[in-house]
């Protein structure tokens, strides 16, 4: 048997995600494959545009290793780039569209980008981007998405429109298969909600791990239709953009959203799938009851028990997971139990808040301490960081290998998340280790004061930072939205504080509330709580306050 023990050129072929594209034009040739506004593609035109797209690319003398940026909302051209940037060897990275010019400017200075596929209406700050460059900098190659602009369109320094390259391109372009499992493929920028951005690079390899697991971990059938909620440059929509071509999945793509486009969508399409961070479900949950199941996972923050019983209420069938850009895609799921089904009902939303167990993909989940290393005790109580080892794990970080070798350690990623194990071997999210407030000598979890906040009937939304305090060196200071046209009187700040007492023990109640219209939010909704941090060291002795 020792002599079996090596690959052979059969058996050894690199995993990537971009087969999946090639596959769905065979089976899912006449299928749709895009939807947006009045355009639909089938599977088979949407793999010849790739290919067609690819070829041009690679006229500009782009190839393997290079970086090509897009910048782009849910629409079919950033769809497609997903498969025609990798099927010519390039990285793939995609831009958060609500950065501005300076941050954009730092991240084409970081990744070198050499070609940038721009969205009309982006345009401005990508200019502002390009003129904040160092002189040594070199530009990229511009191209102009115009989609559903205007006809006259000024193209400035844009060599060419994004139509004029898949037009121009080889239907017959033979794409690029990665050499290694080890390739990059893409590369994304964290949002920075406690930090400044990294680059997260990402291999051929651990994306197909990734995209593969979170189609099991969801049950997500064959031909499903997908409403784009969810930003496709945030971790390439957590890897469902490739996924969902393995599916042979209707991607229906939106330009924009609100709650009421979604439930036109919902009906026109029959959509059956979406994603979205906890501030989608906060969207949905005020609407109109649905008249068959749409199933949607939620991730990138912990969603309070309130705003998922209201959400499933309405028809949703809600999957809670967990995944970083470090992991590309989900890794940690609430996988259900049938028989959770015959609890009552706030029981249910109360289990389903919990990050949960493992996908199968993963290859061990723990909650340990940070300094020992050692696995807490799984009593839900006591605390520590969630670790992970796994194949869909990033290479690193881009040009930082000091960060890299701060979060890969003892053999596992460390992901600054603070949580808890409960006895069943569920785990649940306290905390990022950084929002964790210290009051005298007390750790205060902001996600279980926000879940108090939540049940507040009159509170839409709610973020808790650490506010400075002379004595107890910092206290739980409340950031708040309140519903509109609930019927009944706006709360005060003293009122809302009296609501979580009895709730919470009384170093957690909070002692300042601020009343916002709005809370700062990166693109894929999460609350920027390094921002409302600034803002709460910056108050001054007046406790409750309206904005």
């Amino acid at each position: 048997m020792e002599s079996l023990k090596k690959p052979n050129c059969a058996n050894s072929s690199p995993l990537t995600p971009l087969g999946f594209i090639e596959r769905a034009a065979t089976v899912y040739a006449n299928s749709p494959s895009i939807i947006y506004n009045h355009l639909t593609y089938t599977w088979t035109q949407t793999y010849g545009r790739c290919l067609q797209l690819a070829s041009s690319i690679t006229r500009l003398s782009i190839g393997k290793g290079d970086v090509v940026s897009v910048l782009a909302p849910n629409i079919p051209a950033i769809y497609e780039l997903h498969f025609a940037i990798p099927m010519t060897g390039a990285i793939i990275n995609t831009i958060n569209t609500r950065l501005d010019a300076r941050t954009i400017s730092v991240i084409i200075q970081h990744n070198e980008c050499k070609l940038l596929f721009v969205d009309y209406q982006l345009t401005p700050v990508i200019q502002e981007a390009l003129s904040l460059l160092p002189d040594h900098c070199p530009h990229p190659i511009l191209v102009l998405i115009t989609d559903d602009g205007p006809v006259s369109l000024p193209t400035g320094k844009f060599i060419n429109t994004y139509e004029a390259m898949v037009e121009d391109g080889d239907p017959g372009f033979m794409w690029v298969r990665p050499e290694s499992d080890w390739d990059p493929i893409t590369l994304n920028y964290t949002s920075g909600t406690t930090s400044a951005p990294k680059g997260v690079v990402h291999c051929h390899r651990g994306t197909f791990i990734v995209a593969v697991d979170a189609l099991l971990e969801w049950v997500v059938p064959k031909q499903p239709v997908c409403l784009w909620t969810l930003p496709m440059f945030h971790a390439n929509g957590w890897s469902y953009v490739w996924g969902m071509a393995a599916v042979g999945a209707t991607n229906v793509c939106l330009r924009k959203f609100d709650a009421k486009t979604i439930y036109t969508a919902i009906r026109t399409h029959h959509v059956t799938h979406m994603c979205g961070a906890p501030v989608v479900l906060n969207m949905l949950s005020n609407g109109e009851r649905l008249t068959h199941t749409v199933r949607i996972m939620t991730a990138g923050a912990p969603p309070p028990a309130a705003v998922l019983l209201r959400t499933e209420a309405l028809g949703f069938d809600v999957t809670h997971a967990y995944g970083l850009t470090e992991t590309g895609g989900i890794v940690i799921a609430c996988s259900w139990k049938k028989e959770w089904n015959r609890l009552p009902v706030m029981e249910k939303a109360r289990l389903k808040a919990r990050q949960g167990v493992r996908t199968i993909g993963m290859t061990e989940v723990d909650v340990v301490d940070p300094e020992s290393g050692v696995s807490v005790a799984r009593d839900g109580v006591t605390q520590g960081e969630i670790v992970l080892r796994g194949g869909c794990l990033m290479l690193g970080y881009l040009k930082d290998h000091e960060s890299t070798a701060k979060c890969i350690k003892n053999e596992w990623f460390y992901t600054g998340d603070v949580a808890v194990m409960h006895p069943d071997g569920y785990l649940e999210i306290k905390d990022r280790s950084k929002d964790v407030i210290i009051s005298g000598g007390e750790n205060i979890s902001s996600v279980e004061v926000e879940s108090v906040l939540y049940l507040h009937p009159s509170v839409n939304e709610a973020a808790v930072v650490g506010r400075p305090d002379e004595f107890w060196g910092e206290t739980p200071c409340a950031f708040v939205t309140l519903k509109n046209g609930h019927g009944k009187p706006n709360p005060t700040g003293e009122e809302i504080m009296q609501f979580c007492k009895g709730k919470l023990p009384g170093f957690m109640v909070p002692k300042s509330v601020v009343f916002k219209d709005e809370l700062p939010k990166t693109s894929t909704g999460k609350i920027q709580k390094l921002t409302l941090r600034d803002y709460a060291k910056k108050l001054g002795s007046t406790v409750n306050i309206r904005m």
